[in-house]
């Protein structure tokens, strides 16, 4: 799937169908069903949770591309020919669920992993407190974060004693009460050997489209042109619609509006973390969004009083007289470069 990925990123479209195609069915296609049997496996052994339902339905999802991948590709189609770009056609959307979504797959799979042997009461709470102590020093560094099969948030953080570190795996969201240690390693790989395997994570916009079928992106000026706009005005007006072209909104929005859009996508993120610090900077990320959309319209109404200002820029402020060096003719041959005069060594 990351083959598909990554092609599919540099590729003209047809191309990419029949890359993504052929990776399929040399890599994939036949250990598919295994995985998918593998992957089910593992989730009828973990606990019920609201989010295991859309795993299943995701793995059925799969399951259904793979088939009709499968189905139409099995029928032979000359090379470069018209009923093959049909056939790419025709499982480009399945191979694009493949891409999306085969992770999910491959990560419930792993679910067969046999942690190891957890701390007793007495070490969780010794170590619980030393690395508490370490996070109010500021000497508690985070490293990564993934959720386990019982909806437990683990983190991975180095706690540093005079000036030796440990790593640690935290139960928890470190910045709530009640996080506690749940192991302590020697390092980050012994680590992942012991601890419950990572789950799929989720998505911001469940229902989002495919990033392989995105719909065709709406017209964007760039903020580069609109300067170099301001640079060749001349009048009032001709500046005044570079800001208005700046500050638009709707379908073809102006670059401080879709910035907007970016805060405002990124508070969702945030806040859909749901941690303390993803709140906390989700609240951040508001208030920057109200002052930018603040700035948007001072900008919109300062670029309509420029415009009535029906002003030009004054005569003295002529264009310097360009300079132009003339180019060698073509048949010219560069002069030799200078050689560099002997200098007397001087010996001691």
């Amino acid at each position: 799937m990351a083959v598909i990925d990554r092609e599919t990123e540099t590729m003209p479209a047809a191309e990419a169908a029949r890359t993504a195609a052929e990776t399929y069915t040399t890599y994939l296609a036949p250990h598919a069903d295994a995985l998918l049997d593998t992957a089910r496996s593992a989730l009828d052994g973990m606990p019920p949770a609201p989010h295991t339902s859309s795993w299943r339905a995701l793995l059925d999802a799969l399951a259904a591309s793979h088939g009709e991948i499968v189905r139409v590709l099995g029928q032979p189609c000359a090379p470069g020919s018209a009923a093959e770009r049909e056939q790419h056609a025709a499982v480009w959307p399945h191979l694009a669920v493949w891409a999306d979504h085969g992770s999910v797959a491959a990560d419930l799979a792993e679910q067969h992993h046999r942690p190891g042997p957890g701390l007793t009461e007495e070490e969780r709470q010794l170590w619980t407190d030393m690395a508490r102590a370490a996070r109010r020093r500021g000497e508690l560094d985070l490293i990564e974060s993934w959720y386990v099969a019982d909806g437990r948030l683990i983190t991975l953080a180095y706690l540093v004693e005079d000036d030796d570190s440990t790593v640690v795996a935290l139960a928890g969201d470190p910045d709530a009460p009640g996080w506690e240690v749940v192991g302590h390693y020697a390092h980050e790989y012994a680590a992942g050997q012991a601890l419950p395997r990572a789950v799929p994570p989720g998505v911001l916009r469940p229902g989002a489209a495919s990033r392989f079928n995105r719909p065709v992106p709406s017209p964007e000026q760039p903020l580069q042109d609109l300067v170099q706009e301001v640079v060749e005005a001349r009048t009032a007006g001709d500046a005044s619609e570079a800001l208005l072209s700046a500050t638009r909104q709707g379908y073809n929005a102006g670059p401080a509006v879709r910035l907007q859009h970016l805060l405002s996508t990124a508070v969702e993120f945030s806040h859909a973390l749901g941690t303390v610090q993803g709140r906390q900077i989700g609240a951040r990320l508001r208030a920057l969004e109200r002052q930018l959309a603040f700035l948007t319209r001072e900008v919109h109404d300062a670029a309509e009083d420029l415009g009535a200002t029906v002003a030009v820029l004054p005569p003295h402020r002529a264009p310097e007289p360009p300079q132009v060096r003339p180019r060698p003719a073509l048949e010219t041959t560069p002069p030799p470069a200078p050689q560099r005069s002997a200098r007397t060594v001087r010996r001691p």
